[in-house]
């Protein structure tokens, strides 16, 4: 990867309808954000600022505001394109109307869904997958589409129990040789390698790869249709869909997926009204030509040794880039159903992803200026910097102006704030201004929100509530929303600044279940920051009793921010306010099939076996080795390797051994083969080997029942 690139598949042959459809488009768009901005900045120096501009301190908050103001405005113009696009019944140039959904699909076109997963919910992972699995059966469409999970597991337990997962579902399914799985040892680049690590393996066999999270669920119909809209347009590279958020409990998540559900449409449609063949790809729910995607979209470390060097995190949005560097359009099926994910279960673990997400948007803007990349593409990586950066600048736009009040307060008006003025310059403090600078800001921020309701109650709101409480969860939506802004705004300025000066954090997996918020966590979490609101709301009262008004929303947040994460957590007031029909989404009242059917099997599945069960359980044994990913091989080299581990192994207790050393036995079949038959000799083991480790075939049945049909295991070592 770098800046090379070569004249792509369609730069001579694509449409030029819709080429010149999106450069209007793109222009009106940017015309109307800037238009926009300057009225903004103008009524600020005309009628809000008292020194009209001519202060350096106003200065400097009338710089960022306009900046502030315009990547709000893009987000309006975003929202109200979509809105109208909606309003008039889609538009002429999308993707999902250049084919029919019954025309059959080619008997080569084969797609692989890939799913790349690391230490997640094991049972959440296969119920979703299986509910894809046999919405794909019922389609009818089954024979081409193969399905893999790609571990990049580090944790023992976790790998026992994907095997017998894997197992369970294949025998389920009888999806022996169309289900398969894989654990990657070398975990290098992360989920970017690990798809990189399919595609060297296997992407010779298919044509596309649909790409899912580990929370993801597809319906069969929306599968075979994005099949048929690649068959039907041959110089497309990717088709991101607009999955709907459903399946959490918690308030935290039923807003955020009442807010997906309800806005979402909007926006995506606005994203696909201006981008058109140079859209986003999100990484997941998403389609991909794997030909293009090998020759064009391999990922290198970026140069040098600051702290936006090395791997590339938000892969993503730069493999869509270089897709269509290469000439392949990458397109969003905004309009397309069937395509499910699911949201952080709170706040805290919301802000864990930011922090990975922050530092990925600001490694691309290193990539901003690469030799051949679509204008859209960089908008898109700097909108991808702004959505973080926007934090600090804001932060940064609050300290000025209480700082530029205190100093009107303390100091008093300065009628000479330029050199070698000759007349002096009268403050005007209008307050009307003001209110009416609030009012338009408002109207930016939260039209949108309401054109979202208003469409949802005119095509029928039954499955949302009904019309009054639609209105109603809007309301509760923004108090929320207000009173999370300012708490994520210092999160994401911490963010920066971490990343900034090289403090990365780790990357773990989220939660797939409705994990809540304790209150220590909170504390830990927001402790500082609730210091900072009720420090800064004192200090803002004493000096100016009346600019407290104005800080309140902002410093009242903060204050209250640890109640505010922890009851927002909680699933009993999410369960209470869906059973009052508040936060209702279609997906809740009426769920899908598949939606119900991962549900189902999540809560069905039966307790997963760990690393000791691998050791002492015959037929867990015999699974872990079978499905090692090498051969069993006895080795006069290796063996005194194994035999120290061995030795390691037996002298402690199952819970004192290392994870390392576990996943040393994970990796090497021949010493945990070794390490079972030690074990089950009991000679020279730990004590504690020997509680619950089975002694005759009948006490393993009896220990996982029904879990290994002989046939299926023979089915796995053939294979």
């Amino acid at each position: 990867m770098g800046p090379r690139w070569k004249k792509g598949v369609d730069d001579d042959t694509r449409d030029g309808g819709v080429r010149r459809t999106a450069l209007l488009r793109r222009t009106v768009f940017l015309m109307l954000a800037l238009l926009q901005s300057g009225a903004f900045a103008y009524y600020m120096v005309d009628s809000v600022l008292p020194y009209h501009g001519n202060e350096p301190l106003e200065v400097a908050i009338l710089t960022l505001s306009t900046i502030l103001f315009a990547w709000v405005s893009l987000g309006f113009w975003t929202a109200l394109s979509g809105f109208i696009l909606l309003c008039l019944g889609g538009d002429r140039h999308a993707i999902t109307r250049t084919v029919a959904r019954d025309v059959p699909i080619a008997a080569d076109a084969r797609t692989a869904v890939i799913m790349p997963i690391r230490n997640e919910h094991v049972a959440r992972v296969c119920a979703g997958l299986r509910a894809t699995y046999e919405s794909v059966a019922a389609t009818g469409t089954l024979d081409h589409f193969d399905f893999f999970l790609l571990s990049d597991s580090n944790e023992a337990d976790t790998l026992v129990a994907e095997r017998q997962a894997w197992l369970d579902l294949c025998v389920a399914l009888g999806g022996f040789g169309r289900v398969f799985y894989r654990w990657r040892r070398n975990r290098i680049k992360r989920k970017s390698g690990n798809v990189a690590d399919f595609c060297r393996r296997w992407g010779g066999q298919y044509r596309y790869m649909v790409v899912l999270d580990a929370d993801s669920v597809m319906s069969g119909e929306c599968l075979a249709t994005l099949v048929r809209l690649m068959e039907a347009n041959p110089t497309t590279g990717i088709i991101q869909t607009a999955p709907r958020a459903a399946g959490r409990e918690t308030l935290y998540a039923r807003v955020q997926q009442f807010a997906t559900r309800v806005y979402g449409p909007l926006f995506t449609a606005g994203l696909h009204f201006w981008q058109l063949g140079e859209s986003y790809y999100w990484g997941h729910n998403a389609i991909i030509r794997i030909a293009p995607f090998m020759r064009h979209c391999a990922l290198g470390r970026l140069s040098g040794r600051g702290p936006l060097s090395g791997e590339i995190l938000s892969h993503d949005f730069v493999e869509a880039a270089l897709m269509r560097r290469a000439g392949w359009k990458v397109w969003m099926a905004y309009d397309l159903p069937g395509s499910y994910e699911e949201m952080p279960p709170n706040l805290v673990d919301e802000l864990k992803r930011d922090r990975r997400w922050c530092l990925g948007n600001l490694i691309n803007a290193r990539l901003f200026f690469w030799q051949g990349l679509h204008p859209a593409h960089r908008a898109v990586f700097m909108t991808g910097v702004l959505s973080y950066v926007s934090a600090p600048l804001w932060l940064l736009s609050l300290t000025l102006s209480t700082v530029f009040v205190l100093l009107e307060t303390l100091v008093g008006p300065q009628y000479f704030v330029q050199p070698r003025q000759l007349f002096p310059i009268w403050p005007e403090w209008h307050i009307e201004s003001v209110i009416g600078f609030v009012i338009a800001t408002g109207v930016v921020l939260f039209l949108p929100k309401f054109l979202s309701a208003a469409l949802v109650i005119a095509r029928g709101a039954a499955g949302f509530g009904g019309a009054l409480r639609v209105l109603a969860s809007v309301v509760l939506e923004l108090l929320l929303s207000a009173l999370l802004a300012p708490i994520r705004m210092l999160f994401h300025s911490q963010f920066v600044a971490a990343a900034l000066v090289g403090l990365h954090s780790t990357w773990k997996s989220p939660p797939r279940e409705d994990a809540e918020t304790t209150w220590s966590e909170a504390v830990r979490r927001h402790g500082a920051h609730t210091v900072l609101g009720v420090v800064w709301a004192a200090g803002v009262y004493i000096l100016s009793p009346a600019y407290i008004w104005w800080m309140l929303p902002v410093v009242g947040a903060l204050a209250l921010s640890i109640p505010v994460s922890v009851y927002s957590s909680r699933a009993s007031l999410g369960r209470a306010l869906r059973r009052a029909s508040l936060f209702l989404i279609p997906e809740e009242a009426t769920p899908p099939l598949e939606l119900r059917l991962a549900r189902d099997y999540t809560a069905a599945a039966p307790a997963a076996p760990g690393f000791v069960d691998a050791v002492v359980s015959s037929q867990v044994n015999a699974l872990a080795c079978a499905t090692a990913g090498r051969p069993i091989r006895h080795s006069l080299a290796t063996q005194p390797r194994r035999d120290r581990a061995i030795a390691a192994a037996v002298a402690r207790a199952p819970g004192d051994l290392a994870e390392s050393l576990k996943l040393v036995f994970m990796a090497d079949p021949a010493a945990l083969a070794q390490l079972h038959a030690r074990i089950t000799a009991g000679v020279d083991v730990h004590p504690g080997w020997r509680t619950g480790c089975p002694t005759t075939p009948e006490d393993d049945e009896q220990h996982w029942p029904g879990r290994q049909e002989t046939g299926a295991l023979k089915e796995v070592g053939g294979r």
